[in-house]
């Protein structure tokens, strides 16, 4: 029997609300994280993303109050990313209510920072973000940081094949070209790194028509993450679930609530 899809909204937070713009620019204010939250949790979301963008160590404690906000109203499961750069960081996440934490920036810089989080903590609450664009690089794609903004040089592929072997348990594969454009996840950017790793792959950047859904998951993804389509009403979450599971794919139940 296959897994259930996951459908996952992602909340990017900034100063303690949620933003969205398109390829991480021209942001735009969404509203408040931990009532967002409940909501998507309403609406049947599988897990939830949160992902301080400013990631400054002054928001450390305002990220940690959402967390510790959102954990005592929502039951899903709460994924944190956002200036993790230690283990210690990653113990007051998961204290404060995160059920798994997801590291990108200080990963690259350390990577033995990934076998560290996962001896101590296990595996499967370690999510590699991988912000990945098209470059010159040997699979023609990019890792960058900062939200896109600075271009590493490294291979993305042989990236994600290195972290994975310290230990990470999921991959959330971003695409900063379609990131927020709502014409589609990057299908070519997914089927490139499914062969490479048997973790699951969280296909992220572009979702806008039902179709993008359903694509994705043919070439390979195992969760959807989006923004855009259901912070601003674009798509509910039962709909993307009822079209895919009318679509044959198999997805967690709709809450009746």
């Amino acid at each position: 029997m296959s897994l259930s899809i996951r459908i996952i909204p992602c909340l990017d937070v900034t100063d303690g609300r949620v933003v969205k713009g398109v390829n991480f620019t021209n942001l735009v204010d969404a509203g408040d994280p931990v009532e967002m939250a409940a909501l998507y949790e309403r609406e049947s979301a599988d897990e939830l993303t949160f992902l301080d963008i400013s990631a400054s160590s002054s928001d450390r404690e305002t990220t940690l109050d959402i967390v510790r906000k959102t954990a005592d109203q929502v039951f899903i499961p709460l994924t944190v990313g956002g200036g993790i750069r230690s283990v210690a960081d990653v113990n007051q996440l998961l204290r404060a209510g995160a059920d798994k934490i997801s590291i990108n920036t200080a990963a690259i810089a350390r990577p033995e920072l990934i076998s560290e989080i996962a001896d101590a903590f296990g595996s499967q609450v370690l999510v590699l973000s991988v912000d990945a664009r098209r470059a010159k690089t040997e699979s023609g794609f990019e890792v960058t940081t900062h939200g896109g903004r600075n271009g590493t040089g490294i291979d993305a592929l042989g990236w994600i094949e290195r972290a994975c072997n310290l230990g990470v348990g999921e991959i959330l594969l971003n695409s900063m070209d379609a990131d927020g454009t709502r014409q589609g996840y990057d299908i070519e950017m997914i089927e490139a790194v499914r062969p490479i790793t048997r973790v699951p792959l969280i296909a992220s950047g572009g979702a806008g028509d039902l179709e993008d859904f359903a694509r994705a998951l043919d070439a390979g993804a195992d969760a959807l993450l989006a923004a855009s389509v259901f912070h601003f009403g674009v798509h509910r979450i039962e709909e993307v679930k009822r079209y895919l599971s009318q679509a044959g794919y198999s997805i967690r139940e709709v809450s009746n609530q």
